[in-house]
């Protein structure tokens, strides 16, 4: 099977992306058909750049003549300038209500006007209108959708309400669109990554000056492993965070793997000593690649309320964990208890142990390794009555062995149609057999 491994240990943004897929042998002609589609004006320049030795390929996307982000009234700072000088610079260059955004372009500060932003539904549309596959509608939209909850939630508005503004832009709609049509040209099997850089420092956005990483960016990598070394600049933008959360990919070590490319895509910055590049290596799976090791981490509890042992398990799940288990035992004294068995990426045991211990009462975590073997999982989505069904799909050497629907996307259109959940899951069932 075909795998993909994204090597984030600079971070990650829209036009690293971009140029990672290009410089790993995504046709150029896939990426400008998809931003021709969008009808926007837009158009992609292609060049080759140095990064600390490195030569990699670097996208700039055009509105019109110009740079997009320059067409969209953005206002370039120079990367060492002090914060106090980058607020007195942004308040010079304000004209009526200007709003300042968190940088999306990966590589520089700056504080970008607007009259107004586009809406969730109106880049839906945008996208849904576009002449384009529909793996890249899907993907496109998902990634939007992403963005928009990140948003709204920050906001504590209704999704529909939010206007994007600096993901608004054509850059970043350009950017996740023609990713998304990469992605699909690729044929990628199950996609894997290294934790993220998100760099450090402050930067000016809509909300104030925040630590990086920015507010939407933070909300978007909820749950996956994270760390911040190498450079005071934000690395991971909400374009970077939102493509690696639709991806959805298993976060770690490189597995076992063929690699027959390696792609780079560039930053815009080229600080000295660090590469700022995205690295993609595709190839194909190994017997090994089957083999995976995880963490198990364990406590028995017979002194705690259900109602919080449920609870941690719920928190486990959401900080990343691959499962978590409750099995009823009975422990010393003949009373009964509840084991906690919780399954992660060795990447992530410290912060769930930490978890376990600060909310329930044991005073111990026991800790091992174990291998297991797992299928090749891929994502097929499926037409239904009720809206777009991912269909999850295990493969073993190229046999499928189980598909089943994903049971989030039911529950979401189950209740959008007020059906029950059930009649969702068979919809989605026969839909995915009718295209087998």
């Amino acid at each position: 099977m075909r795998i993909a491994y994204l090597d984030c240990f600079a971070g990650i943004s829209g036009d690293m992306f971009l140029g990672a897929l290009l410089d790993a042998g995504v046709p150029l002609s896939v990426l400008e058909d998809a931003t021709a589609a969008l009808g926007l004006n837009a158009s992609l320049r292609i060049e080759t750049v140095d990064r600390s030795g490195i030569a990699c390929t670097k996208v700039h996307v055009l509105e019109g003549e110009h740079l997009a982000e320059e067409a969209s009234g953005q206002v370039h700072q120079h990367a060492h300038e002090p914060l106090s000088q980058q607020l007195k610079t942004q308040h010079l260059h304000k004209a009526g209500h200007a709003h300042t955004h968190e940088p999306h372009t990966h590589e520089h500060d700056h504080t970008h006007e607007h009259t107004h932003g586009r809406s969730l539904t109106v880049i839906r549309a945008l996208i849904q209108a576009a002449p384009l596959a529909g793996p890249v509608k899907e993907f496109a939209v998902h990634t939007f959708e992403l963005l928009g909850a990140s948003e709204a939630k920050i906001h504590n508005v209704p999704v529909d309400q939010i206007h994007f503004h600096e993901v608004g832009a054509v850059d970043a709609i350009v950017d996740i669109v023609a990713a998304s049509a990469g992605i699909h040209h690729l044929g990628v099997g199950a996609w894997y990554s290294s934790p993220l850089n998100v760099g450090g420092g402050m930067v000016v956005c809509a909300h104030g000056t925040f630590p990086v990483p920015a507010p939407a960016t933070a909300d978007l990598l909820r749950g996956l492993p994270t760390y911040s070394a190498h450079v005071e600049k934000e690395l991971v933008t909400p374009t970077g965070a939102a493509l690696v959360r639709a991806l959805n990919p298993v976060f770690g070590p490189q597995p076992a793997m063929s690699v027959d490319r390696i792609g780079y895509g560039a930053g815009t910055r080229n600080p000295a000593g660090f590469p700022n590049v995205l690295r993609l290596s595709i190839g194909e799976t190994t017997a090994e690649s089957a083999k995976e090791t995880v963490t198990v981490l364990e406590t028995a509890l017979d002194d705690l309320s259900p109602q919080l042992i449920a609870h941690v398990a719920e928190a486990a799940l959401a900080l990343g964990a691959l499962d978590a288990m409750l099995t009823p035992v009975i422990m010393k004294k003949g009373r009964p208890g509840t084991l906690l068995t919780v399954l992660c990426a060795p990447v992530q045991a410290d912060a769930l142990t930490q978890l376990l211990l600060r909310e329930t009462s044991t005073l111990g975590v026991r800790m091992r390794q174990e291998q297991r073997r797992v299928l090749d999982r891929t994502h097929a989505t499926v037409q239904t009555p009720y809206g777009p069904v991912r269909i999850k799909v295990g493969s073993l050497a190229g046999e499928e062995l189980n598909a089943a629907p994903e049971f989030e996307d039911c529950r979401a259109a189950a209740a959008a149609h007020d059906v029950p959940v059930k009649i969702v899951q068979q919809a989605a069932v026969a839909a995915y057999a009718a295209i087998r």
